[in-house]
């Protein structure tokens, strides 16, 4: 994405964000509470679409295209409230979502995600408004990769989770990593983040600040300091 400018209504969020994710990398997008990182990604899923700029996907625009187009060229989106589908089973969901990717085939199925996500697997028939929180973002995770997407956007995947199932999460998203998944991390757990992330993009105020390499970004106290530090 180049120069996105976004708004909701007449308050400006994004001020001429740019960020630029290779195939394989994982890449985080920090900084504090609203400073623009959820915005961002809803900004390249269509979901809240900029006012100016560019978004390009594979080499083609997809500014102003709708959230059900952007999804069938390959883009996976977590939200951070996760909207499973709590009437529905833990497999009903994952099933509903199924999609064969031009890229990639049939190479997320059900028995690929149960060997990613063990936990899922023996809850397969518990619906998803009995599920911990835990469950319910693996489950998120896992029902987006039925679709078969080229690259995953992830919203705070960390939220609200316990240290040991953040820990889990996290061993999860190396594997992910593994399998060749490129990743947009948006995240205010920036330990976890960095500890998963090739680059880091930092946010304040709804403009890019810092960018770099997370080994750089490690070295740099000041910038750790002035853009994450409470």
């Amino acid at each position: 994405m180049n120069n996105i400018y976004t708004s909701y209504g007449l308050s400006q969020i994004l001020f001429g964000v740019s960020l630029q994710v290779a195939e394989g990398e994982i890449v985080s997008l920090l900084g504090r509470n609203g400073v623009g990182k959820t915005t961002t990604l809803r900004s390249i899923m269509g979901l809240a679409p900029p006012s100016s700029g560019s978004v390009k996907w594979k080499g083609e625009e997809i500014a102003g295209k709708s959230p059900y187009q952007i999804a069938r060229l390959g883009i996976g989106f977590v939200p951070e409230d996760r909207r499973i589908f709590s009437d529905l089973t833990v497999w009903e969901n994952l099933d509903v979502a199924i999609k064969t990717s031009a890229a990639r085939g049939n190479f997320w199925t059900l028995e690929r995600v149960f060997e990613l996500f063990p936990a899922l697997k023996p809850i397969q028939n518990r619906r998803g408004g009995f599920l911990s929180g835990g469950e319910q973002q693996m489950l998120t995770i896992a029902r987006t990769l039925m679709g078969n997407p080229d690259l995953l956007l992830l919203d705070e995947p960390s939220e609200g989770l316990a240290p040991i199932v953040v820990q889990q999460l996290g061993e999860q998203i190396m594997k992910l990593r593994q399998e060749g998944m490129t990743i947009l991390l948006c995240e205010q757990n920036a330990r976890f983040s960095l500890d998963l992330s090739d680059r880091v993009y930092i946010l304040e105020k709804g403009e890019v600040r810092y960018q770099g390499s997370v080994v750089d970004f490690r070295r740099d106290e000041e910038a750790y300091k002035t853009y994450l530090a409470l």
